[in-house]
């Protein structure tokens, strides 16, 4: 019997509403046993947290492992571990590798891997259509049955509206969410930055804000009809933003994310040139980070996710226009997290853990994301005061591409705990 606990820290559990409370959990074989003051276990190992904040364990619903496929970019070895240290138990993983993630025996391939390799607990999302090609539905009951949480075509948005309304009603019948990248690719065209004054000065080819929140009114319109689940992936511009609290306000099955990249940065960096702040959706202008901003306070967003995706260093180092999108995001999100929503007052350290646990569990329906006591000892431990700068060199996972090399931030994850096992200790 393998017994831990954990003293002197104070705990956040979001779904039981309380802020944060001196307590000690204890942890008998992988479950959390008893939660209170002055616990006592013989034969425990005990780990002094004196100060820092015990939550339970992070949950990233949208993360790109590359495996199988793009094995130089990541590694489900790799990114698993990238996640540990960032304080996520829990990933989510788009479809898009090679072959498409579309088919049972894929979902059964790729869970055998993270069986054998992974450090935290992973999620497969199967892709919403054959190939993510838009053009037949893929195996969703097989796949289903195998082990997906949701589905998604994700880079490769559906365009083809009625394919889109035969997903949503298939997938009321298995209870699984569409995870919908909502881009209109004819609207976007060459786009590689948000359409603005930047785009003018840089030369760079626009995409403008249209060709997202057009999308995200036709998926709320489709669900709303179907009376399914959908959830808007990386919302980026205030026109989505409002869109989706319009639509809960009428009882619209919508939730969505945002990645900290989008809530901290804008698109006056493109001016660098420098091909990480070449992202999908783009860096937005200063109104639509206000507008995410206020989005994250009044709960019209329910989730925080990285949309974490690595290249490899050679991929991004080429001229702007043929650089592959996207950024490495599992290691800084904790830092951003705090130093961009909680010390400025934009949120409380109660609400930003709620949407990285308990709301990103409920979207794609597992049992996770909770400190009570019988279910998985799944618990991240977080220094909120710990001031750090982030060295590109560092980072666990196989790529380096991030915008936020050299950044000082507050708070990180100090020490993830998966089914009662340490997985990541920063004093290793």
């Amino acid at each position: 019997m393998s017994k831990l606990l954990l003293k002197g820290g104070k705990i956040i559990d979001p779904i039981q509403g309380s802020k944060a409370k001196a307590g000690e959990i204890l942890i008998v074989d992988g479950k959390i046993a008893k939660l209170g003051e002055n616990l006592a276990a013989e034969d425990a190992q005990v780990i002094d947290i004196e100060g820092k904040v015990v939550s339970p364990g992070l949950i990233d619903i949208h993360v790109h492992l590359r495996e199988p496929g793009f094995e130089h970019k990541e590694t489900i070895e790799t990114g698993t571990k990238s996640a540990a240290k960032g304080g996520f138990t829990s990933v989510a993983c788009m479809p898009n590798t090679d072959p498409v993630i579309d088919n049972q025996t894929l979902v059964e391939g790729l869970l055998s891997i993270a069986k054998r390799d992974g450090v935290v607990n992973l999620y497969p999302i199967g892709a919403i259509t054959k190939g993510s090609q838009g053009k037949e539905l893929a195996e969703i009951a097989n796949m289903k049955e195998a082990g997906i949480v949701a589905i998604s075509d994700d880079g490769h948005p559906v365009m083809n509206a009625e394919m889109m309304r035969l997903a949503l009603d298939y997938s009321k019948d298995f209870d699984l969410t569409i995870v919908s990248h909502c881009e209109d690719k004819n609207l976007a065209g060459d786009g590689v930055v948000n359409q603005g004054y930047y785009s003018t000065i840089t030369g760079l080819n626009p995409i403008s804000s249209s060709s997202e929140s057009v999308m995200v009114g036709r998926e709320i319109l489709l669900a709303e009809e179907a009376g399914a689940k959908v959830h808007i992936a990386h919302i980026s511009t205030k026109e989505s933003v409002d869109l989706v609290r319009q639509a809960k306000k009428r009882g619209v099955k919508v939730t969505c994310e945002v990645t900290p990249h989008h809530f901290t940065l804008t698109d006056e960096l493109i001016t660098s040139f420098d091909t990480n702040t070449k992202m999908n959706p783009p860096l937005r202008s200063a109104e639509d980070v206000a507008a995410i901003k206020e989005g994250l306070k009044d709960g019209t967003i329910d989730v925080i996710a990285t949309d974490h995706a690595p290249h490899a260093e050679e991929e991004k180092d080429v001229e702007y226009n043929y650089a592959p999108f996207g950024i490495v995001g599992l290691e800084t999100a904790v830092g951003l997290v705090i130093t961009e929503l909680v010390e400025p007052g934009i949120l409380t350290l109660e609400e930003v853990i709620a949407k990285l646990t308990i709301n990103p569990a409920q979207v794609i329906g597992i049992d996770k994301g909770t400190l009570e006591v019988g279910k998985d000892a799944d618990i991240t431990i977080i220094d909120v005061d710990d001031k750090w700068e982030v060295k590109t060199e560092e980072l666990v996972s196989k790529s380096k591409n991030t915008p936020f090399g050299g950044y000082e931030l507050q708070g990180r994850a100090v020490m993830t705990i998966v089914g009662g096992k340490i997985v990541y200790s920063s004093d290793e």
